[in-house]
């Protein structure tokens, strides 16, 4: 595969990513309660176990889009 189709598809797979943890923020910050009362009826868990899971989850999230998408994505750019 060539190296400009590599690069090309990290920077679109960055972009999509990066997009989904700012649909995350956004429904943390503006639509918490309504995003908990919908996991409490599927999940039977509790406000505190809630927001530590969508924290977590978003940590582990942002980490991994930016180990394997955005820093192979720049490395590539720099070397090409």
């Amino acid at each position: 595969m060539p190296l400009e189709t590599v690069r090309a598809m990290l920077g679109w797979c960055s972009v999509i990513n990066i997009g989904v943890l700012i649909f995350w923020f956004l429904m943390l910050a503006f639509a918490h309660d309504w995003a908990y009362r919908v996991h409490r009826k599927l999940f039977k868990i509790s406000l505190e176990t809630f927001t530590s899971v969508q924290y977590a989850g978003g940590l582990f999230f942002k980490a991994a889009v930016f180990l394997f998408n955005v820093i192979p994505y720049l490395a590539l750019r720099i070397v090409g």
